[in-house]
């Protein structure tokens, strides 16, 4: 079984594109998975709620929404880096797809073979092995 990693900035894709992540997952995925977000996600989507512009507030809070509506369970990290250094170092230790929109993040998975979730042309998500 897989486990598919939302970055947060791809929380942020429903409200932004009215794209449903989760219909979209469930179409490109041939095989089992299981998705889970990593848990300093919710700190950063509290961030945008409190710092953002009105657009990316109205974003982080449907994100949210969805957490907490499709229950999407925690990894639990022990260090104190930002989301996109945790996902690199969960990565590293057993088999999971990255759905990031995060061109660094994404550059750095692909070197490392690590197969990615992304939105193409803002309409549909796209498995990249």
């Amino acid at each position: 079984m897989k486990t598919v990693i939302l970055d947060t900035n791809f929380l942020l894709i429903p409200a932004q594109f009215k794209v449903d992540i989760f219909e979209e997952i469930e179409r490109i995925m041939t095989t089992k998975y299981k998705i889970k977000i990593i848990d300093k996600t919710i700190g950063e989507l509290k961030n945008i709620i409190e710092k953002q512009s009105l657009k990316h507030k109205s974003a982080a809070r449907i994100a949210l929404q969805l957490v907490k509506k499709y229950k999407i369970p925690e990894i639990k990290t022990d260090l104190s880096a930002n989301v996109d250094r945790l996902i690199i170092e969960t990565v590293n230790k057993e088999s999971f797809i990255v759905a990031t929109q995060d061109k660094e993040l994404k550059r750095h998975l692909k070197s490392k073979k690590i197969p990615l979730i992304i939105l193409r042309k803002k309409q549909f998500l796209e498995l990249i092995p």
